[in-house]
């Protein structure tokens, strides 16, 4: 809970279940985060082992972030904490915002 339980840690690994994500488009996914909160929370995923970060050569993608196989393990938890959130949503008639 040290690492998953920071605010936007979940909405980040989420989005690199779906796959890997340059940091652009995770700042585009996820309007509200500040860019020092999002390369904070990725350092501290990386330092958990559960985000690689790759630094390519050329624009426009110098960085990429991926979920390690260790990242890639929490895939039945973060869906299991989606689902409860959906139904709870439901059951007390509260509007979810899509996620991008």
């Amino acid at each position: 809970m040290d690492v998953l339980g920071h605010k936007w840690t979940a909405v980040i690994l989420a989005h690199l279940k779906e796959g890997v994500h340059r940091y652009g488009e995770l700042r585009r996914r996820m309007p509200d985060v500040s860019e020092k909160m999002l390369t904070q929370r990725l350092r501290e995923l990386e330092r958990a082992r559960l985000v690689a970060r790759t630094v390519h050569d050329g624009v426009p993608a110098p960085v990429s972030y991926r979920l390690t196989d260790e990242g890639a393990s929490l895939a039945p938890v973060l869906q299991s904490l989606y689902d409860w959130g959906t139904e709870h949503a439901a059951r007390h008639a509260i509007p979810l915002d899509p996620i991008n």
